[in-house]
C-alpha cells in the first residue's frame, strides 16, 4: 500500500536524523516502529506526507502511494491525501485542534454518516455527541483529546492510520481500547496502520510487523516472535526506558 524509500532526513546544515530507510506496508497489517525519545520516529512519519517544515528540514527518496510519489504531489493533492486517505494521531492530541473552535466544528466538517458518532464515542468512554459538541478542545483532557481524536480519524475511513505514541497519557484499560479498535480498522479491505512507540507490550500485542530505529537506522520489519528472538525483550525494555528517564 505504502512503499518507502528515503536516503535521508536531514535537519539543513546540522546533523542526518535518518538515512536508508526502506520498507513497504502491507494492507492488512500494523507495522510498528520502537525507538527511544529523540530516536527520529516522530520526524520519520511526519516526512511521509511531506509534513516536515522545509525551511529546516531537506528529505532525500520517494513515497510511493496509489503509484505516485508523494513527495512530487501538488499542494491541493496532498491536502486530499492528507484529509482523506493518509490520517495522523498525534502524541500532542490536544493542540492538535484550534482551540476556539467548538468539536461540532471538526464534527460537522469531517463527518458525513453522523450516525456512526455516538457508537464510538461510547466505546471510547467519550461523552454522546450532544454534550462533547458543545465543548472547547481546553475543556478536555490529553487523553480525552486523543480519544476523540481517533474517534474523527475513523468516521473519516481512511486507508492508512499513522500513530504517534499512542498509549502516551491514557491508561491501560483505554489503551486495550485503542488495540481492539485498530485490529478491527486493518481487517477492512485495503487498510493499513503504523505506529512509533517505545511501549514494547503494546507493540508486542498489536503488531504484525515490528522494526527499530536506533543511530539513524532502521532495522527490517520483523513479526513479534522474529524480532524478540533476536533481540532480548528485558534488555530492550532497559535501554528504552533508561534512554527515556534521561530525556525527562
Amino acid at each position: 500500500m505504502l512503499d518507502v524509500e528515503i536516503s535521508d532526513i536531514v535537519i539543513k546544515d546540522v546533523k542526518t536524523l535518518v538515512s536508508n530507510v526502506r520498507f513497504n506496508l502491507e494492507k492488512n497489517k500494523i507495522y510498528t516502529i520502537l525507538g527511544a525519545n529523540g530516536s527520529g520516529k516522530t520526524t520519520l512519519i511526519k516526512s511521509l506526507t511531506g509534513l516536515l517544515d522545509k525551511r529546516f528540514y531537506s528529505t532525500s527518496g520517494k513515497v510511493i502511494f496509489e503509484g505516485k510519489n508523494i513527495f512530487t504531489l501538488g499542494c491541493e493533492e496532498l491536502l486530499d491525501l492528507r484529509r482523506n486517505k493518509i490520517k495522523y494521531l498525534f502524541q500532542d492530541a490536544v493542540n492538535s485542534f484550534d482551540h476556539l473552535k467548538k468539536f461540532d466544528y471538526y464534527f460537522n466538517l469531517l463527518v458525513n454518516n453522523k450516525k456512526e458518532i455516538d457508537p464510538l464515542l461510547e466505546y471510547f468512554l467519550l461523552p454522546d455527541s450532544r454534550e462533547l459538541m458543545k465543548l472547547y478542545p481546553y475543556e478536555v483532557s490529553g487523553g480525552m483529546a486523543q480519544r476523540i481524536n481517533f474517534v474523527l480519524i475513523l468516521l473519516t475511513h481512511p486507508q492508512i492510520i499513522i500513530l504517534d505514541e499512542p498509549t502516551s497519557g491514557i491508561d491501560s484499560a483505554i489503551s486495550n481500547l485503542f488495540l481492539l479498535k485498530l485490529k478491527e480498522f486493518v481487517s477492512d479491505k485495503n487498510k493499513a496502520s503504523l505506529l512509533v512507540t517505545h511501549d514494547l507490550a503494546f507493540a508486542n500485542k498489536l503488531s504484525d510487523k515490528i522494526a527499530f530505529l536506533s543511530d539513524s537506522k532502521l532495522t527490517e520489519f520483523y513479526t513479534p516472535e522474529e524480532f524478540f528472538k533476536i533481540n532480548d525483550y528485558p534488555a530492550l525494555e532497559n535501554i528504552l526506558n533508561s534512554h527515556n528517564q534521561l530525556l525527562q
